[in-house]
Protein backbone atom coordinates (compact mmCIF):
# COMPACT_ATOMS: atom_id res chain seq x y z
CA UNK A 1 0.00 0.00 0.00
CA UNK A 2 1.73 3.25 -1.16
CA UNK A 3 2.40 5.85 1.69
CA UNK A 4 1.59 9.47 1.35
CA UNK A 5 3.63 12.11 2.97
CA UNK A 6 2.59 15.21 3.12
CA UNK A 7 4.31 18.01 1.49
CA UNK A 8 2.61 21.39 2.48
CA UNK A 9 -0.59 23.30 3.07
CA UNK A 10 -2.39 25.58 0.68
CA UNK A 11 -4.89 26.71 2.05
CA UNK A 12 -6.06 27.50 5.55
CA UNK A 13 -10.09 27.88 7.73
CA UNK A 14 -9.44 30.98 6.36
CA UNK A 15 -8.15 30.70 3.35
CA UNK A 16 -10.75 28.86 2.43
CA UNK A 17 -13.40 30.74 3.74
CA UNK A 18 -12.11 33.83 2.02
CA UNK A 19 -11.95 31.79 -1.06
CA UNK A 20 -15.70 30.71 -0.87
CA UNK A 21 -16.77 34.28 -0.11
CA UNK A 22 -15.11 35.25 -3.55
CA UNK A 23 -16.67 32.44 -5.31
CA UNK A 24 -20.29 32.98 -4.18
CA UNK A 25 -19.55 36.78 -5.35
CA UNK A 26 -18.63 35.42 -9.09
CA UNK A 27 -21.54 33.25 -9.01
CA UNK A 28 -23.83 36.62 -8.21
CA UNK A 29 -22.12 38.69 -10.80
CA UNK A 30 -21.75 35.67 -13.46
CA UNK A 31 -25.92 34.82 -12.85
CA UNK A 32 -29.18 36.38 -15.00
CA UNK A 33 -31.53 35.07 -12.91
CA UNK A 34 -31.35 33.85 -8.87
CA UNK A 35 -34.40 32.08 -9.45
CA UNK A 36 -33.31 29.88 -11.77
CA UNK A 37 -29.86 29.02 -9.97
CA UNK A 38 -29.08 25.70 -8.20
CA UNK A 39 -26.33 24.29 -6.60
CA UNK A 40 -25.81 20.45 -6.56
CA UNK A 41 -23.04 18.77 -5.33
CA UNK A 42 -20.97 15.79 -6.14
CA UNK A 43 -20.71 13.51 -2.54
CA UNK A 44 -18.73 13.82 -0.56
CA UNK A 45 -16.89 17.08 -0.38
CA UNK A 46 -18.61 18.54 -3.24
CA UNK A 47 -21.22 18.34 -0.75
CA UNK A 48 -20.56 21.03 1.96
CA UNK A 49 -18.82 23.18 -0.86
CA UNK A 50 -22.49 23.18 -1.84
CA UNK A 51 -24.02 24.06 1.10
CA UNK A 52 -21.51 26.65 2.46
CA UNK A 53 -21.73 28.62 -0.94
CA UNK A 54 -25.88 28.88 -0.86
CA UNK A 55 -25.26 30.33 2.91
CA UNK A 56 -22.79 32.80 1.50
CA UNK A 57 -25.68 33.76 -0.80
CA UNK A 58 -28.39 34.02 1.59
CA UNK A 59 -26.68 35.88 3.70
CA UNK A 60 -25.29 38.66 0.85
CA UNK A 61 -29.14 38.75 -1.28
CA UNK A 62 -31.61 37.35 1.46
CA UNK A 63 -32.62 34.69 -0.98
CA UNK A 64 -32.54 30.82 -0.82
CA UNK A 65 -30.50 28.88 -2.71
CA UNK A 66 -31.79 25.24 -3.35
CA UNK A 67 -28.72 22.40 -2.78
CA UNK A 68 -29.02 19.31 -4.08
CA UNK A 69 -26.30 15.56 -3.79
CA UNK A 70 -25.52 14.01 -6.22
CA UNK A 71 -23.48 10.08 -5.84
CA UNK A 72 -21.83 8.79 -8.77
CA UNK A 73 -20.77 5.55 -7.66
CA UNK A 74 -22.80 3.42 -10.28
CA UNK A 75 -21.79 6.08 -12.64
CA UNK A 76 -18.03 5.75 -12.51
CA UNK A 77 -15.92 4.48 -15.61
CA UNK A 78 -14.20 2.42 -13.54
CA UNK A 79 -16.58 0.64 -11.34
CA UNK A 80 -14.77 -2.73 -11.76
CA UNK A 81 -12.01 -1.42 -10.10
CA UNK A 82 -13.71 0.90 -7.02
CA UNK A 83 -15.70 -2.09 -5.69
CA UNK A 84 -17.10 -5.84 -6.26
CA UNK A 85 -20.54 -4.58 -5.60
CA UNK A 86 -21.22 -0.65 -5.24
CA UNK A 87 -23.28 0.61 -2.92
CA UNK A 88 -26.12 3.28 -4.40
CA UNK A 89 -26.53 6.22 -2.07
CA UNK A 90 -29.73 8.15 -2.92
CA UNK A 91 -29.28 10.83 -4.63
CA UNK A 92 -30.99 13.97 -2.80
CA UNK A 93 -31.75 16.58 -5.10
CA UNK A 94 -35.38 17.64 -3.85
CA UNK A 95 -36.12 20.24 -6.36
CA UNK A 96 -36.82 19.83 -10.74
CA UNK A 97 -33.65 20.38 -12.83
CA UNK A 98 -35.43 21.07 -15.87
CA UNK A 99 -34.77 24.66 -16.84
CA UNK A 100 -32.58 25.35 -14.15
CA UNK A 101 -29.19 26.72 -13.87
CA UNK A 102 -27.28 24.12 -11.95
CA UNK A 103 -23.53 24.39 -10.62
CA UNK A 104 -22.51 21.85 -10.55
CA UNK A 105 -19.70 21.23 -6.97
CA UNK A 106 -16.76 19.29 -6.52
CA UNK A 107 -13.66 19.40 -4.04
CA UNK A 108 -10.72 18.83 -7.08
CA UNK A 109 -10.85 18.73 -10.63
CA UNK A 110 -8.29 15.93 -11.57
CA UNK A 111 -9.21 14.16 -14.78
CA UNK A 112 -12.51 14.96 -15.55
CA UNK A 113 -13.60 11.65 -15.23
CA UNK A 114 -15.27 12.52 -11.88
CA UNK A 115 -17.54 15.13 -13.28
CA UNK A 116 -18.54 12.88 -16.49
CA UNK A 117 -20.01 10.53 -14.02
CA UNK A 118 -21.74 13.47 -12.14
CA UNK A 119 -22.97 14.71 -15.33
CA UNK A 120 -24.65 11.65 -16.42
CA UNK A 121 -26.15 11.41 -12.88
CA UNK A 122 -27.65 14.80 -13.02
CA UNK A 123 -29.27 14.41 -16.16
CA UNK A 124 -31.09 11.68 -15.62
CA UNK A 125 -33.35 14.11 -13.10
CA UNK A 126 -33.70 16.17 -15.97
CA UNK A 127 -32.39 18.71 -18.44
CA UNK A 128 -31.34 21.52 -16.68
CA UNK A 129 -30.82 25.39 -18.88
CA UNK A 130 -27.61 25.42 -18.53
CA UNK A 131 -24.83 23.14 -15.87
CA UNK A 132 -21.84 24.98 -15.17
CA UNK A 133 -18.83 23.38 -12.99
CA UNK A 134 -17.29 25.05 -9.60
CA UNK A 135 -13.96 23.71 -8.00
CA UNK A 136 -12.13 24.64 -4.97
CA UNK A 137 -9.07 23.03 -6.50
CA UNK A 138 -7.84 22.48 -10.36
CA UNK A 139 -4.93 20.30 -10.48
CA UNK A 140 -4.96 19.96 -13.92
CA UNK A 141 -4.05 16.90 -15.73
CA UNK A 142 -7.49 16.06 -17.68
CA UNK A 143 -7.91 13.42 -18.91
CA UNK A 144 -11.56 14.59 -20.54
CA UNK A 145 -12.29 17.52 -22.32
CA UNK A 146 -13.92 19.59 -18.93
CA UNK A 147 -12.96 22.97 -17.67
CA UNK A 148 -14.42 24.33 -14.56
CA UNK A 149 -16.07 27.95 -14.87
CA UNK A 150 -14.96 28.76 -11.25
CA UNK A 151 -12.21 27.94 -9.71
CA UNK A 152 -11.20 28.86 -6.47
CA UNK A 153 -7.52 28.01 -6.71
CA UNK A 154 -5.11 26.72 -9.79
CA UNK A 155 -2.63 23.98 -8.16
CA UNK A 156 -0.31 22.79 -10.64
CA UNK A 157 0.91 19.03 -9.54
CA UNK A 158 2.83 15.76 -10.29
CA UNK A 159 1.46 12.45 -11.15
CA UNK A 160 2.45 11.23 -7.76
CA UNK A 161 1.06 14.55 -5.68
CA UNK A 162 -2.55 14.31 -4.05
CA UNK A 163 -4.74 17.27 -3.19
CA UNK A 164 -6.42 16.29 0.18
CA UNK A 165 -9.17 18.38 0.85
CA UNK A 166 -10.54 18.19 4.88
CA UNK A 167 -13.92 20.13 5.32
CA UNK A 168 -15.30 20.07 9.28
CA UNK A 169 -18.62 18.47 8.11
CA UNK A 170 -16.30 15.54 7.10
CA UNK A 171 -13.12 15.09 8.29
CA UNK A 172 -13.47 17.13 11.70
CA UNK A 173 -10.78 20.00 10.80
CA UNK A 174 -10.59 22.32 7.63
CA UNK A 175 -7.40 22.67 5.64
CA UNK A 176 -6.56 22.12 1.49
CA UNK A 177 -2.96 19.53 2.11
CA UNK A 178 -0.63 19.13 -0.77
CA UNK A 179 0.86 15.21 -0.22
CA UNK A 180 3.15 13.03 -1.75
CA UNK A 181 2.06 9.12 -3.17
CA UNK A 182 5.83 7.49 -2.41
CA UNK A 183 6.15 4.03 -4.05
CA UNK A 184 7.45 0.88 -2.46
CA UNK A 185 10.72 1.57 -3.87
CA UNK A 186 11.04 5.06 -2.28
CA UNK A 187 10.06 3.49 1.34
CA UNK A 188 12.56 0.34 1.25
CA UNK A 189 15.78 0.69 3.47
CA UNK A 190 18.88 0.74 1.62
CA UNK A 191 21.33 -1.80 1.76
Amino acid sequence: MPTVVEKKQLMSASEIDRTLVRLAHEILEKTNDLDRLAFVGIKRRGVPLAQRLAAKIESLEGRKIPVGMLDINLYRDDLSTVADRPVLNARQIDFPVVGKDIVLMDDVLYTGRTIRSALDALFDHGRPARVQLLVLIDRGHRELPIEARYIGRMVQTSDNEIIEVKFHEIDGQEKVMLVERLDEAAQAPAS
